[in-house]
């Protein structure tokens, strides 16, 4: 009689996440994962072609969550304020993540990039549902919102400035309103930091 299966693949996606939020990507092996879920590795090489499958399923469900609960709270009632901060927050709670993804670019940089986008031009038409932008301008703004975010995100985790929130609102509303009036910021895709090949 076959044994049964006791390590699911939802249990070793799980123990992967966690060890992603709390200490990055840097460590995670097949063997630190069997060791924090305390179990074999050989599950890991049942349910898993390779560790690349296992680090993609978890960037998946990360970006699954930025899009549908952490970038979602409300902090100040405007829609892409409240994303941004709740951005900088949650790079301040998850350091090592943070950093792995947006300053050093060694995990799924593209897929984040494409999540934060979307994320970003939908907040933009709900705070300014008015504004007549075509496209390229809307995707210009979002660029240079996300520029300002996350340059304040690196500067907070990497304890080089600290800022109120109030002082975080008003750059950051700042930045939007001069990007919405000013031409200068166009970028094409090619030079796009956010542009993300399909």
């Amino acid at each position: 009689m076959a044994r049964k299966k006791e390590i699911s693949r939802e249990k070793i996606l799980e123990v992967a996440y966690k060890m992603a939020i709390t200490s990055g990507m840097d460590g995670m092996t097949a063997r630190s994962i069997a060791k924090m879920g305390h179990f074999s590795t050989q599950p890991l090489y049942l349910e898993f072609e390779n560790m690349e499958e296992i680090k993609n399923e978890v960037l998946n469900r990360i970006s699954k969550d930025l899009q549908e609960d952490i970038l979602q709270k409300e902090f100040t009632g405007q829609p892409l304020i409240d994303l941004d901060l709740s951005y900088i927050t949650y790079a301040e709670k998850h350091t090592k993540l943070f950093k792995a993804m947006f300053v050093d670019g060694k995990f799924g940089s593209k897929v984040i990039a494409k999540a934060l986008k979307e994320l970003g031009i939908e907040k933009l038409q709900l705070q300014f549902p008015d504004a007549d932008f075509d496209q390229k301008k809307i995707e210009q703004i979002v660029t240079v919102n996300w520029i300002t975010t996350i340059g304040m995100a690196a500067l907070i985790v990497n304890q080089i400035a600290s800022f109120s929130q109030e002082q975080i609102v008003n750059v950051l509303n700042a930045q939007v309103h001069e990007a919405m009036v000013n031409d200068d910021y166009a970028l094409d895709n090619k030079n796009n930091p956010l542009a993300v090949e399909d």
